[in-house]
């Protein structure tokens, strides 16, 4: 039993190339054309990895730095108060039903100067031990297919208040081991992409508070080549290159209680699935070229930059389902003294485009160099794989003994 649920866990993470396949080969989403959720290669990328912003809906883009920022903005990085520090969280996935599919993530900072900062990550996601058959039932291998990226970024505060990051990353994706699928031998999926962001840091006075502080980002993540699991004739699948914008606004009442609030809003620069003509029996119509032809909505199959440009317009539904590709989130983080934390947030995703809905709290506590945190989601609409789960989040941050001299380094360049 627990053989067969692991297999399903890869039929849910292979979905990201099969619902296209379908969608084309159908010439509708199979689930009907109300519903038409966007489908790309390495979902894994969009996994919030740590338990701080898993804690706030997933929010990351405009939140004060931390070691994981990342994962969500790293221009952050330069405006971290300390001089370097590193993080290890852990995700379990699908545990109400497996033990062994699982998310890890390592991620540090290094300043150099008041003005530059440099960080590294990678994010591991194993799927567990999966049984492969053939198309008979007979058992051919155990494998543990799993997928990872690496990434490095640069940080560089162009003003006092504004800082820009360039982010590039390698991502391996194995989830068939070599398998044959479709009498048609699979391979691990390679790919090289690119995040570049921007964030903005301003502290203010306000009348009845200590001191208040207004943070925006923006980020373009996942910017690259189409990936493949075939040098055959099974087609390339877009990374999820997503945009996210974020605000917030901290409130110091008095030196020792802190509340911090925040809203994003993300939007997949991915081609949307268009709908395609049928005839009275249900089956799509070609046209001499051999092509389906498209009733609503524009051709998928377009390179990256064009199909970055076309997710704003592209959709067959029109302006109404361009909007219901935005998604949105609000968190809030209160702190005492700097030591002791508590968050909460929501997530809210279209029903028509995955109906990922959720509720989420978490907590943490930090002491000297050392911190931990823990969050929790609670799924509201559409079952999530992390509900009723707890992640784990280690925090390390190491303050510098020559900050002044750091500081007047980064101003005289």
């Amino acid at each position: 039993m627990k053989k067969a649920v692991s297999v399903l866990s890869l039929i849910l993470l292979l979905a990201t190339v099969q619902t296209k396949a379908q969608n084309n080969e159908n010439g509708h989403n199979p689930l009907g054309q109300t519903l038409n959720a966007i489908t790309t290669a390495v979902p894994f990328l969009t996994i919030a990895p740590d338990s701080r912003a898993g804690a706030m809906g997933d929010i990351g883009c405009a939140t004060s730095a931390d070691a994981n920022s990342q994962a969500y903005n790293p221009a952050k990085y330069v405006f971290n108060k300390n001089k370097f520090g590193f993080s290890i969280s852990y995700s379990p996935w699908l545990r109400n039903l497996v033990n062994d599919v699982n998310l890890a993530y390592l991620a540090g900072y290094w300043r150099i100067t008041d003005m530059d900062a440099i960080g590294a990550s990678l994010r591991y996601f194993s799927l567990g031990d999966i049984s492969f058959m053939d198309e008979y039932g007979k058992f051919i291998s155990t494998q543990n297919p799993n997928e990872f990226a690496i990434d490095f970024t640069y940080s560089r505060k162009l003003i006092d208040e504004l800082s820009l990051a360039i982010t590039p990353r390698f991502i391996y994706s194995n989830l068939t081991a070599g398998q044959f699928v479709g009498g048609e031998e699979t391979k691990a999926g390679l790919a090289g992409a690119a995040d570049i962001s921007l964030f903005y840091e301003q502290d203010f006075d306000a009348k009845g508070l200590n001191n208040s502080t207004l943070r925006a980002g923006l980020c373009i993540s996942n910017m690259g080549n189409k990936m493949s699991y075939s040098s055959g004739t099974l087609r390339r699948d877009f990374l999820p290159t997503n945009l996210k914008l974020g605000i917030g606004y901290e409130m110091d009442f008095d030196g020792y209680n802190k509340l911090a609030i925040n809203g994003e809003i993300n939007k997949l620069l991915v081609p949307t699935n268009p709908i395609y003509a049928t005839d009275s029996m249900g089956r799509i119509i070609y046209n001499e070229a051999g092509d389906p032809v498209i009733a609503a909505g524009k051709d998928p199959n377009v390179s990256v930059p064009m199909g970055m440009i076309q997710s704003f317009y592209d959709a067959p539904g029109g302006f109404k389902e361009e909007m219901q590709e935005i998604m949105w989130a609000l968190g809030a983080e209160y702190s005492y003294r700097n030591l002791f934390f508590v968050r909460i947030g929501y997530f809210h995703e279209s029903q028509y485009k995955g109906n990922r809905q959720f509720l989420s709290v978490g907590a943490g506590i930090k002491y000297s160099v050392f911190g931990i945190d823990v969050s929790y989601l609670v799924a509201t609409k559409q079952y999530h794989p992390l509900a009723n789960t707890l992640r784990f989040t280690l925090n390390f941050d190491f303050v510098s003994s020559n900050k002044n001299e750091i500081k007047q380094q980064g101003r005289l360049r």
